[in-house]
């Protein structure tokens, strides 16, 4: 499930493209969060809380969960599959946080990556993970993060411990191994150099060698048209054909949808894989204040609704999703 990469250019332009593969329709929508809107973790009694210091732009999965997306402040957060994953055991007194929640906490609450990472180090809260609706499979995922400086961090847990990776160099992320297994994979094809050989699989391993070639051979340019063409290029790239899916191993599925963000112009494009046209919302031009409320912008079963351009004049005023919630531990 899912490519995400970072490009770094000239004169501090950060892209952040990312792919979603998934075996089946995943129920996306574009969603508008206004700052101010009051959270909690969703694991019961001892849920965190807190209240939204930025809006944002987002892409849910089933209207349960932020998958993807990009606050006002110019911060990317984008959940990836991670088979992997191992999360600690919660006893209910920790403050929890429900995993379907992780990417909003981060939008909602930090301009950089360097906040966030120090909030996590902190470990004074637990990410708490539950099975997917209707699949009776744990929801397994990690998090990247990347912010307007180019700045880059992997969180993930693994064997129940939080590990965070964290510098600008981390501009690649796939599914599995671990991340730390994936930088060496990079290191043995970065040696071998992309002009002589490629690996061409849909494995995670190889999108995230093909990830890293392209994200460092692409152009440096400051034409923001033509470096937005080239970050769609490289994720493209890495995609899965539509109708290619392995049900016992979701990490090798069909491209449902792509975006790219633009950091420092605060541009969120977005690009179903059964539409022809990519659209888009310049988080300049949206209200984020409160009292402006969720909008949504709905694109229909399979991301079908054919949209263009920027979208924002045709968001609708919609009641916020439930997050997926987390039953509390019984005592």
């Amino acid at each position: 499930m899912c490519t995400r990469l970072v490009y770094l250019g000239p004169e501090n332009i950060v892209l952040t493209g990312r792919s979603m593969d998934w075996h089946s329709e995943i129920g996306t929508n574009v969603w508008v969060f206004p700052r101010g809107m009051e959270r909690t973790g969703n694991v019961g009694p001892a849920s965190m809380e807190w209240t939204a210091a930025y809006g944002s732009v987002i892409a849910s999965a089933y209207d349960l969960a932020t998958t993807d997306g990009m606050n006002e402040a110019g911060l990317v957060a984008n959940v990836l599959w991670l088979t992997e994953s191992e999360y600690p055991e919660w006893n209910g007194d920790t403050p929890g946080l429900s995993i379907s929640l992780w990417a909003q906490y981060v939008l909602d609450n930090f301009a950089t990556v360097a906040e966030a990472v120090e909030k996590h180090r902190d470990e004074d809260f637990v990410v708490v993970s539950d099975e997917i609706p209707d699949e009776g499979r744990l929801a397994t995922l990690h998090l990247s993060i990347s912010d307007a400086t180019g700045d880059s961090a992997v969180l993930e847990y693994v064997d129940g411990e939080l590990t965070i990776h964290h510098d600008r160099e981390y501009q690649v992320m796939t599914n599995s191994p671990p991340f730390d297994r994936q930088l060496a994979l990079d290191e043995y094809w970065s040696e071998i150099g992309g002009t002589v050989l490629l690996p061409g699989t849909n494995r995670p391993a190889d999108r995230f060698a093909r990830a890293s070639f392209y994200v460092d051979a692409i152009p440096q340019t400051r034409n923001r048209r033509t470096v937005t063409a080239s970050v769609f290029g490289a994720i493209r790239n890495v995609s899965v054909p539509y109708g290619i899916s392995t049900p016992d191993d979701p990490h090798i599925s069909s491209t449902r949808w792509r975006t790219v963000a633009d950091h420092r112009d605060r541009r969120y494009y977005f690009e179903s894989a059964l539409s022809p046209n990519v659209f888009w919302l310049d988080l300049d031009g949206i209200d984020f204040d409160a009292a402006a409320g969720s909008r949504s912008l709905s694109l229909g079963e399979n991301q079908t609704n054919v949209f263009a351009g920027d979208v924002a004049s045709e968001l609708v005023e919609t009641e916020p999703f439930e997050f997926l919630g987390v039953p509390a531990p019984s005592s």
